[in-house]
């Protein structure tokens, strides 16, 4: 059987790519007997040589370097980018996909330029209109995921549609979710309320063999009541903003606190066991990364900040996508969406 082949942004993240090489060698280190996989490192070879160096005892076998004389910086405008890309790390992983070298890529690097070149060499995949970026959130009851969360700025109904079904393949494949609940965001749960956008997706739902619960408002995205919640991108990208930032907001609050008194210390004595539990259910580096479903082919984009384990669980997330067939599920069920679309008579 023909190997899995990721390739690795090594230059992409704020600590690239000395994080990166450490979450690859972790990646390997872990998986020291398996030869069903093979690691792509794709960056400025002379740097990754030299990172490499600093690890011992790891199958060295595994790893194959396609050197890329350029990077993109994490805040590097579009136009910028765009001029240099052919010579990218991006690019170069993103073209191997492309050229059937690789299966999946990896790269914490900037989002906008993983997003656009991935649109533009790759190309939607058969039967999806468009991608939609789609990431894991911690709740009360578990995790939930989210989409689209960037990828699209203005979107339709079908489209909208499309990623609850991409969403829903996803769940019962990576995580075994049997028919997930999927809820539509809103700013209110009755039926009649929202824009045109959410009150025509919503009527197309209910109307599918899914197990649509209707509307869930933004204050419900952490309580856990859906595995699945659909909004367009510019509504699922400012409520990710906005949670990133009451989370830093809180625990900074909760530290100024815990330090602020004799009594407060002796209380974090006691607590910080269950603080620690708290922090690893809030912790991106657990999720591995945001997928951009709907592409064709297989692109997991990590948190800038993303460190050594983020790096390794996004490597584990490609290989089961890869798998588990995931892409080839996506298509076929989104085709059979469409059919019963025109059913419904919406175009």
């Amino acid at each position: 059987m023909e190997p899995v082949k990721i390739a690795v942004d090594a230059m992409g993240g704020d600590h690239a790519p000395g994080i990166v090489i450490e979450g690859v060698v972790d990646y390997i280190r872990e998986n020291g007997q398996d030869d069903n996989y093979q690691i792509i490192l794709v960056g400025k070879e002379k740097e990754i040589h030299k990172e490499l160096k600093k690890y011992k005892n790891f199958r060295r076998d595994r790893l194959e370097i396609v050197d890329a004389l350029e990077e993109i910086s994490m805040k590097e405008h579009f136009l910028s980018y765009w001029r240099k890309r052919h010579e990218t790390s991006i690019k170069k992983a993103i073209d191997l996909i492309k050229d059937s070298k690789a299966m999946a890529m990896v790269s914490a690097g900037n989002t906008g330029a993983v997003m656009a070149l991935a649109k533009n060499v790759l190309g939607s995949m058969k039967n999806v209109d468009r991608p939609a970026l789609a990431i894991m959130l911690p709740t009360l009851k578990g995790s939930s995921l989210l989409l689209d969360v960037g990828a699209n700025t203005d979107s339709k109904p079908h489209n909208l549609v499309e990623f609850a079904m991409m969403g829903k393949i996803y769940l019962e494949n990576i995580y075994g979710i049997k028919d997930p609940r999927i809820a539509l965001m809103n700013i209110g749960e009755e039926e009649v309320k929202g824009n045109e956008l959410t009150k025509t997706t919503h009527n197309l739902l209910k109307q599918l063999d899914i197990n649509f619960i209707g509307n869930v408002e933004g204050r419900d995205v952490y309580i856990g009541e859906a595995d699945l919640i659909v909004t367009d991108g510019f509504t699922g990208n400012v409520t990710l903003k906005v949670s990133e930032g009451v989370v830093e907001v809180m625990l900074s609050m909760l530290k100024r606190e815990i330090m602020s008194n004799i009594f407060s210390k002796i209380g974090f004595f006691f607590l910080k066991h269950s603080l620690r539990r708290i922090k690893k259910k809030l912790d991106y580096a657990e999720y591995g990364g945001a997928l951009l479903l709907g592409v064709n082919g297989i692109v997991i984009i990590g948190h800038g900040g993303s460190n050594a384990k983020a790096i390794k669980n996004a490597i584990y997330l490609s290989y089961k996508f890869v798998s588990e067939k995931v892409l080839e599920k996506i298509s076929k069920e989104i085709g059979k969406m469409q059919e019963t679309m025109k059913e419904l008579k919406y175009v």
